[in-house]
């Protein structure tokens, strides 16, 4: 038996699994487009991708900070929406930096390959490391 809860299904009836890495490569690819070709992405993205890596990993920051926040006070749902938003900022950060998702799932499965399951590697201790 797991913690997990369990998966919505989408309106069909069918599991949302699998479906997330699709959501986020569908949102890389336009971003991808929008910052190599100038094609249109909604305003607030159109911004956001103007607006400077800096400013991007600042509101990456904010977001993990609001997701943190809400599970510590056990906010389920908050999470939920606060996640949601993490990820749409790190998918805007991968794409300024021309890192695709496919780079991210690479390093996962190598990890998963590595120690069982996809954790965190160990840092080398030469004081770059955050914790």
């Amino acid at each position: 038996m797991t913690d997990a809860a369990p998966r919505p299904p989408t309106a069909n009836g069918n599991s949302l699994a699998g479906q997330g890495t699709d959501v986020i490569g569908r949102l890389w690819h336009s971003l991808d487009a929008h910052l190599r070709h100038a094609a249109p992405v909604p305003p607030r993205t159109a911004r956001l991708a103007v607006s400077g890596r800096q400013k991007m990993a600042k509101k990456l920051i904010e977001e993990a900070g609001e997701a943190a926040v809400a599970a510590a006070v056990s906010d389920r749902a908050e999470v939920v929406l606060e996640s949601a938003d993490l990820i749409y900022h790190l998918a805007v950060l991968w794409a300024a930096l021309g890192i695709t998702p496919e780079e991210v799932w690479s390093e996962m499965q190598a990890r998963e390959t590595a120690y069982g399951l996809a954790e965190k590697r160990a840092k080398s201790d030469d004081g770059c490391a955050l914790a």
